[in-house]
């Protein structure tokens, strides 16, 4: 019989279709600057517009859209503002390879044009990230949608850069930055990825200016000594306590270097000396302004060596490295050379080496502003959770560097800068100046560089809501509720955000931080394309449909956990999803008016039970999402939905609704069925959207979308609906019964059509009337031909017994199973397992094998171990008990 106006089956793609655009043709995304309702509001982290739904956005989106969907759900008035990042340096890489795939180049182009162009690829290809939220199901205020460029934001950028350069805030100056040579711009600190490389220590002698030797220098970059402006040793080195003479030649340069003393030299490295670069180190840069050390350039922004470095000049950096090894051998200067592992660092963008140099950039001062975000966080204005990652936004926060904010890019905020080219005055402004305010002139040039994509971002809570305008939405909607993120970007972004929006708003960005963990392959593995382990959110919404794969992002987002993620966890969701609609094509058999209202008199056992239970989970649930647990709370509701309400109600409810029971019994079946799907519905929505309001729609006395609904627990009419301890131990023992048997029948391999017998004995009347009054429902779940109940005695022979709490349940074997041919089938598996066994044993024991596999593959074998350890255990335990049967019977 088909369910009413349910399909056969649950058909995700059409269904996802249809609803999305229904939710934004009703204007259901979309929050009310007259709503009475309590304001709830979120920004997206802004996508980059050159990108790719991958796992870890679905996670962030899935997450966010929970939490939006349920406080609507609260009665809530909630904006969840979404946009994109213009993403500099990457939208400009994309956009220039483009340009050279048809024979092109930016510089050729000139600076407009350029702009141009990327601003044509924008409209072309920008939007598509756009529709992969879409397609998660994000609930996002589209009308509402921003870009970091966009004229509002531009403007909000400009003036914070224009106050904080008056506040004193922003200056520049010459300073070490990280450099990218391919990519020809600064990058912040965060912005340089480390990794470990196998490398070398030089071990290079500096004469000294009069006399022979010289202390030896340890180094790993022998390239950047042409730049060296002095050596250093450590004033409470013995080693170096005896050296008189105050200069020593700088190899192969021929230069005279001061020998000067500072404590910042670290006497366990090398040999104690240490070559000082101040335009190759950030640290020697610093050194270099104890000791006013000149500064000498010898590696260009284009990773060659410049006319600085004398013989060496225009060579690449690296091949220099080599021709400074041969030319300090010849010299006999080079004394050793050892093999080193060290941390380098790469471009987060291209993954070119990184190289300290030294440039004239512009910088944010941020200590002061570090101050306000690091208190903001102690006194709890606002919290970072899971707690743990407090400590780490401290430790970054109070070792702050000054922030690098120029890069060498065209596409991006253009600085608004210019020096008078006359004077030399250099102007900062909200308005492109016409002439010079010193000097009259009007030969002004104006700063080519952009300002660091993170900038914008910085402000991304309040110039989203119209700041610098007094905006309704900023009054109603900021500080926003939650911010929901990686904690890769903790730094880049959240810190920032902090610091800008206590500076600028005078309040916190968001009262709460929560911040997720990565996903990861089923093996614990990091996602990438070189390893092969990727799973694309696309793919697996097309094989699986969207709620499949955001109910399993859900159950698995414990706090501070990463999620180990595989396909077939996703497939096993879209079980539960399955079950969830055939559950609904059930109830709507029996489901044919609205509302239908129950009475205590009305209610069964099994009724009063479920009801007990849809309002602990209600209560559970509610809980978990008020707290961020969403595994929590995803997995609440689908131990309710699947063991309780579709293994068990269902079941034990089905004689009730198929009237043959009575009148009044169906009523209450059908009065509780229909608030149970109907609540769980409402629970279920904020995780699986879709298929919850495709159903909703077919549930009598239901009107509008689920999204307008109201969660179980915030109206008054949920006070109806108790928990019932009675009802639940009553269920618990039903259910315990039951599953003992289920679980002989199993272990002693009876045939599920095989009807047992079975005695329940307890000194307990309660259980014993219990068992007595529900035999019916035991006997039907648990295929009995008898059940019979007396006190607690002595156990019958020629049985299988279990104990469920004050009860022991005795299966009657006898007839049922042939005991010998029983343990013959046993034996035969015990010894096939004792072979598996032994073979992972044998890999389990190899040095080899500890040693080079993989970690995950070594801990996949240690657990198929103890899996088939702890199941030949059973399968002994089984045997023994057969055998003790046996000789009962003989």
């Amino acid at each position: 019989m088909e369910g009413k106006n349910l399909n056969k089956g649950y058909q995700a793609k059409e269904v996802e279709n249809r609803w999305y655009s229904y939710w934004e043709e009703q204007g259901l995304f979309t929050a009310s600057e007259e709503s009475d309702g309590k304001p709830f509001s979120i920004v997206i982290p802004p996508p980059n517009v050159t990108g790719v739904l991958h796992m870890g956005h679905a996670l962030n989106i899935t997450l966010q859209d929970i939490l939006c969907r349920y406080r609507r759900l609260c009665g809530d008035n909630v904006l969840w503002l979404p946009g994109t990042d213009h993403a500099g340096i990457a939208t400009q890489n994309v956009v220039e390879r483009q340009l050279a795939a048809d024979g092109n180049d930016r510089h050729e182009m000139g600076r407009k044009r350029f702009i141009e162009a990327v601003w044509e690829w924008r409209r072309k290809y920008g939007s598509a990230i756009i529709r992969q939220l879409k397609s998660l199901g994000a609930s996002c205020d589209w009308t509402r949608e921003r870009f970091t460029m966009d004229q509002g934001l531009s403007r909000a950028v400009r003036k914070v850069f224009v106050d904080l350069y008056e506040q004193g805030l922003i200056y520049r100056g010459n300073y070490i930055i990280n450099w990218c040579p391919r990519c020809s711009t600064a990058l912040a600190e965060i912005e340089v990825e480390h990794e470990e490389h196998g490398g070398y220590l030089y071990y290079i002698r500096y004469p000294y200016v009069k006399g022979e030797g010289g202390p030896v220098v340890a180094t790993t970059r022998p390239e950047t000594m042409l730049g060296d402006t002095a050596l250093a040793v450590h004033p409470e080195d013995n080693r170096y306590s005896d050296i008189s003479a105050d200069r020593v030649i700088l190899p192969l340069i021929g230069r005279e270097i001061p020998v000067i003393r500072d404590e910042y030299v670290d006497m366990e490295f090398g040999t104690g000396a240490l070559k000082i670069t101040p335009a190759h180190d950030p640290n020697d840069f610093i050194v270099g302004e104890r000791h006013g050390l000149d500064r000498i350039k010898v590696i260009g922004d284009d990773g060659k060596m410049t006319a600085e470095a004398g013989e060496f000049v225009g060579m690449d950096r690296f091949e220099c490295r080599e021709a400074v090894v041969e030319a300090l051998k010849e010299q006999e200067l080079l004394i050793k050379i050892e093999d080193y592992t060290h941390s380098v660092g790469h471009c987060y963008r291209c993954s070119t080496i990184v190289e300290p140099n030294l440039s004239r950039q512009w910088f944010v001062k941020t200590e002061p502003l570090a101050e306000k975000a690091i208190d903001a966080v102690r006194q709890s204005q606002t919290r970072i959770i899971p707690e743990k990652w407090e400590n780490d936004y401290y430790n970054w926060m109070e070792n702050i560097r000054d922030w690098c904010i120029s890069r060498q890019i065209w596409w991006g905020h253009q600085i608004p800068a210019w020096t008078c080219e006359d004077c030399g005055e250099l102007i900062v402004s909200m308005n492109d100046p016409a002439t010079c305010p010193a000097c009259g002139s009007a030969n002004l040039a104006r700063d080519p560089d952009v300002l660091d994509t993170w900038f914008s971002s910085a402000l991304w809570p309040f110039s989203t809501m119209g700041w610098p305008e007094k905006t309704k939405l900023l009054e109603i909607f900021y500080p926003t509720s939650v911010l929901v993120t990686g904690f890769d970007i903790l730094f880049f972004w959240v810190a920032r955000m902090m610091m800008m929006g206590l500076h600028f708003m005078g309040e916190v960005p968001f009262k709460d931080v929560y911040v997720h963990a990565l996903v990861r392959d089923e093996d614990g593995r990091k996602m990438s394309k070189s390893s092969g382990n990727v799973i694309d959110p696309m793919d697996m919404i097309e094989n699986y449909g969207t709620d499949s794969l955001r109910f399993t992002l859900a159950a698995f987002a414990a706090q501070g956990r990463d999620i180990k993620l595989s396909e077939k966890r996703i497939e096993g969701y879209r079980h539960f999803i399955n079950k969830l609609w055939n559950a609904a094509r059930f109830a709507f058999m029996h489901i044919t008016e609205p509302h239908p209202k129950f009475e205590e008199n009305s209610l069964g056992l099994a009724d009063r039970w479920i009801l007990s239970r849809l309002r602990r989970t209600a209560d559970g649930a509610r809980d978990a999402l008020d707290n961020y647990h969403f595994n929590d709370g995803a997995n609440i509701l689908y131990r309710f939905v699947w063991h309780e309400f579709c293994d068990w109600y269902l079941e034990i409810s089905k004689p009730a609704l198929y009237g043959k029971v009575d009148d009044t019994a169906a009523k209450g079946a059908r009065a509780a069925l229909w608030r149970v799907l109907h609540d769980t519905l409402i629970f279920l929505h904020p995780f699986i959207p879709f298929v919850t309001e495709e159903i909703w729609h077919k549930l009598p006395g239901t009107k509008g979308s689920i999204m307008t609904a109201h969660i179980p627990g915030t109206d008054i009419a949920y006070q109806e609906i108790h928990i019932d301890p009675g009802a639940e131990a009553q269920m618990d023992l039903i259910m315990g019964v039951v599953t003992a048997v289920r679980n002989i029948r199993g272990e002693m391999n009876i045939p599920p059509s095989a009807l047992l017998s079975v005695l329940v004995q307890s000194d307990s009347q309660d259980v014993r009337n219990t068992v007595d009054r529900h035999g019916d429902v035991i006997a039907a779940l648990a295929r009995l031909e008898e059940l019979k109940t007396e006190k607690a005695g002595e156990k019958p022979g020629g049985t299988a017994t279990a104990i469920v709490g004050d009860a022991t349940v005795s299966v009657y074997l006898e007839g049922v199973i042939d005991f010998s041919k029983e343990i013959e089938r046993l034996e035969k598996e015990i010894a096939k397992m004792d072979k598996e066994l032994a073979g992972l044993s044998k890999k389990l024991g190899n040095p080899g094998f500890l040693a080079k596999a993989p970690r995950s593959v070594v801990e996949k074998v240690r657990s198929q171990y103890n899996e088939g350890a702890e199941k030949i255990e059973k399968l002994k335990t089984n045997r023994d008990r057969i055998k003790s049967l046996e000789s009962v019977q003989s």
